[in-house]
């Protein structure tokens, strides 16, 4: 993959996420701290003192900005969003239309953002980033316990009141988002940057049957943890949403698209509809990003004009059609 890393704090493009087998694996994320309401974690949630840096093309970054929307947190937590093309440098600030410019920091790469937290940071340089302006640090750069912190310490200032991680399910959402995470999340990218036919060919088994799986169970409720939308539905989203745009083409995921899931694809249109998830949905981003900017799996550049897919056709909804 094209998104480099820094060593000693210096940014470089010679390394591999992959293993002697061809197996892509990913390198983990290392900025964990927590936001708590109540500050006993030693960020405390406050409005204006956070910033979000994601770009719209990744899946990963794509749920902690739905999150933000959602709870209704964009007057509360400032956004940057970077090219959707991957430069030599990595992530990139820009004025292309859909970006915002790093108005925090005034950083033209998002390295530079990681370096001023950390001179001498080694290892991956991703989206999305929680930045906390007061101590000039990143908080977190790891997608899932991102959506966490947005969905449950911020909901003092939260515009909107809905819970998608309830104490309740939180052990059925744990358990279903690492369930879905190796096989789909990351799945699609073991299949796409594959450099071995054993390899692909395992991953590609591992994805399909997930999908198989989960195309069952909601034939039989309506969400991964059952009559609720949780963050394990979110989770799944970004990554069916991006599937037939880059996924079953560019990653070589071709068996089924998703349009031939019945229920994964009426589950997914459902998704996208919910009030307030469509605008951050970017199909231009998404494209530029996969066909664009991974140049190790399409040299030419080339952007591909379709597939045409209406994310709006209605969807059943149990026994009713809205």
């Amino acid at each position: 993959m094209a998104l480099g890393r820094l060593v000693n704090g210096q940014w470089t493009t010679v390394w591999t996420e992959r293993n002697e087998k061809g197996e892509f694996q990913r390198m983990p994320t290392q900025f964990h701290h927590k936001i708590t309401a109540d500050g006993a974690s030693g960020f405390r949630a406050e409005a204006d003192r956070y910033h979000l840096y994601v770009s719209l093309g990744c899946p990963w970054a794509h749920r902690t900005v739905l999150l933000r929307a959602l709870k209704g947190l964009e007057k509360v937590i400032g956004l940057s969003i970077v090219d959707p093309v991957i430069s030599e440098q990595g992530w990139k600030f820009s004025d292309k239309q859909g970006c915002i410019r790093d108005k925090v920091n005034q950083a033209d790469y998002l390295w530079q953002i990681y370096t001023k937290a950390n001179p001498t940071y080694t290892g991956r340089v991703t989206v999305p980033v929680l930045w906390d302006k007061h101590t000039n640090s990143i908080i977190n750069n790891e997608s899932r316990q991102i959506i966490q912190i947005l969905n449950t310490e911020f909901n003092f200032f939260a515009e909107k009141m809905v819970d998608f991680y309830p104490k309740s399910l939180q052990a059925v959402i744990d358990q279903t988002i690492d369930a879905i995470y190796q096989p789909i999340n990351n799945g699609v990218y073991r299949v796409g940057f594959a450099t071995t036919q054993t390899a692909y060919e395992q991953a590609m088994k591992e994805l399909f049957l997930a999908m198989e799986h989960w195309e069952n169970v909601l034939g039989k409720q309506p969400y991964l943890c059952g009559d609720e939308i949780t963050l394990a539905d979110w989770c799944m989203f970004t990554t069916l949403f991006r599937y037939d745009l880059a996924y079953y083409g560019l990653f070589k995921c071709n068996l089924k698209r998703l349009v031939e899931y019945p229920n994964l694809w009426n589950y997914c249109r459902e998704l996208y509809q919910y009030p307030g998830v469509k605008q951050w949905c970017n199909i231009s981003h998404i494209k530029q990003l996969y066909y664009v900017g991974l140049p190790e799996l399409n040299p030419s550049g080339v952007m591909p004009v379709g597939p045409i897919i209406n994310f709006d056709l209605p969807y059943k909804c149990r026994d009713r059609q809205i």
